[in-house]
């Protein structure tokens, strides 16, 4: 893991998973997230339905009978005294974005490249701040999401009160 200090606090913009929305056209989630500062403006992120209903249950804190893959590594966390300080969208190329989950231990943070749906499902998970870049946030789709989401069988599996 690469020691990494970039990406102040300054220069991020803070979100939270709004709800999590199904495209049944295409059996994906999108992820919808606000600013947690009150902007109205939302930034969206497609995932599978896998990785979406992952975010849900984290957002839901439902208990499966079993572990999952983000609760085991929440897990390895704990027990190993690494915690998860942040997670920070970082890049989008071709409209995909990339992440960077920051983990501290005995006082060095280092960084873990990650997609963004299992980066979002940790720091949920753990109650990690999430943040975009404002680079991220400026280059994001879909300036104009309103309408479009109203369109989509709108059938929300999972929300999250601010």
């Amino acid at each position: 893991m690469p020691e990494h200090t970039s990406h102040t606090a300054g220069t991020l913009i803070r979100l939270t998973v709004d709800r999590v929305v199904e495209d049944s056209n295409t059996d994906t989630r999108i992820l919808v997230l606000s600013r947690i500062d009150g902007g109205t403006e939302l930034f969206t992120v497609w995932v599978g339905a896998a990785e979406g209903e992952s975010i849900r249950r984290a957002l839901d804190t439902s208990v499966t009978p079993r572990p999952m893959s983000h609760d085991l590594i929440k897990s390895f966390g704990e027990h190993f005294g690494v915690k998860t300080e942040r997670v920070v969208l970082t890049d989008v190329k071709s409209s995909t974005y990339f992440a960077t989950v920051y983990l501290e231990s005995n006082g060095v943070t280092r960084t873990i490249d990650a997609r963004p749906s299992d980066a979002i499902a940790l720091a949920l998970r753990c109650q990690a701040p999430i943040y975009v870049t404002q680079d991220v946030w400026k280059r994001r789709s879909g300036q104009n999401l309103d309408a479009w989401l109203s369109k989509l069988d709108t059938k929300n599996i999972g929300t999250q009160e601010v």
